[in-house]
């Protein structure tokens, strides 16, 4: 990783001494201390010393102990509405462009610093919409938020939530928002257009997606709970345009840039060697237009196929080959 992707890095990171993401920070700190980067080393323990002054002066953000959280469950068939994944299970290691990271920072630090700023009348950014092509990160970024916040990450069935039963569906989603008043955490309404289509442009069911839709509009309107509510989806233009000024924040998540690419590849084939005809810059050019999922599938492809062989080095073919059979798929 080098020096100006670390020290953006190393800015964003906040927590106590004993945090996970404190300890990784500092094992880094070591490592580069190893290698004889003695300046680096020296910079990067300034950066987290700063930030930890920072952090002892500001309300510390803990989760209590005795305050449990009851998933709620549909009154027919008693099945939870949301699905609790396991903290070690998140995944948070991304390679995002430059503005999307410091927006998802800035969302990180105003909920750590939401009592202080309480103080003077004002609100965290808590109601979040990402948006964006298939594949560019938007549930992978709420996953990291939860990471780094140390929040339990609850991800809404919507299996459950619809209901062919006149009501049920707005009474589920009720139920949930009301269990996630006060419990931190971050809840994730993936593919959040299922709920909350345009009203016009459902004339075949007007009657119940309306009903979805008003109820909805309510609940994020009047939302004020310890959860952040974050919503994805790929098809902006068919939510109902009245849900938009109920969010706090709309972040666009893009298909990566070049220099995205190439460091998504270098981060990919970090634990195996290339062929020293392979220039990942030209692969990078090739694979503009890809969505961050397809880019980690070709490089993960051409790793598989290159450790079935037993080879310790990724040949140009091999990633050609996974580059031309996903590039067809992604047509």
């Amino acid at each position: 990783m080098n020096q100006a992707l670390l020290t953006r890095l190393f800015k964003s990171i906040e927590g106590d001494k004993t945090s996970a993401l404190m300890k990784v920070a500092y094992s880094i700190i070591e490592d580069e201390k190893r290698k004889g980067h003695e300046k680096l080393a020296e910079k990067l323990n300034n950066i987290l010393r700063e930030n930890l002054i920072k952090y002892d002066s500001e309300p510390v953000f803990k989760i209590a102990k005795d305050k449990t959280y009851k998933m709620p469950v549909d009154r027919r068939y008693r099945l939870p509405l949301a699905t609790h994944i396991e903290h070690d299970q998140l995944r948070h290691e991304m390679v995002l462009n430059e503005e999307v990271e410091s927006k998802i920072i800035r969302i990180e630090k105003e909920y750590l610093a939401r009592e202080r700023l309480a103080h003077h009348g004002l609100k965290p950014r808590k109601k979040i919409l990402l948006h964006g092509s298939s594949g560019c990160g938007k549930s992978m970024a709420a996953e990291k938020i939860a990471w780094d916040l140390g929040l339990p990450f609850y991800k809404v069935r919507f299996d459950t939530i619809i209901s062919s039963y006149l009501g049920e569906s707005a009474s589920n989603l009720q139920s949930l928002f009301e269990s996630t008043k006060n419990y931190p955490c971050v809840l994730l309404l993936d593919e959040f257009d299922i709920i909350g289509k345009q009203r016009d442009l459902t004339s075949n069911d007007v009657g119940e997606i309306h009903r979805i839709v008003n109820v909805l509009l309510g609940l994020l309107e009047e939302y004020d709970g310890e959860a952040i509510l974050i919503a994805t989806t790929n098809l902006e233009g068919s939510l109902d345009k009245a849900l938009f000024r109920r969010f706090d924040d709309f972040i666009e998540l893009p298909k990566p840039t070049e220099e995205d690419i190439l460091q998504l590849l270098k981060v990919s084939f970090s634990a195996l060697k290339l062929n020293k005809e392979i220039d990942l810059k030209q692969y990078a050019k090739k694979m503009l237009g890809l969505s961050y999922a397809i880019i980690v599938k070709i490089a993960n492809d051409a790793a598989k196929k290159t450790i079935i062989s037993s080879n310790n080095i990724i040949s140009a073919q091999d990633l050609d080959m996974a580059l031309e059979e996903n590039k067809a798929i992604n047509k």
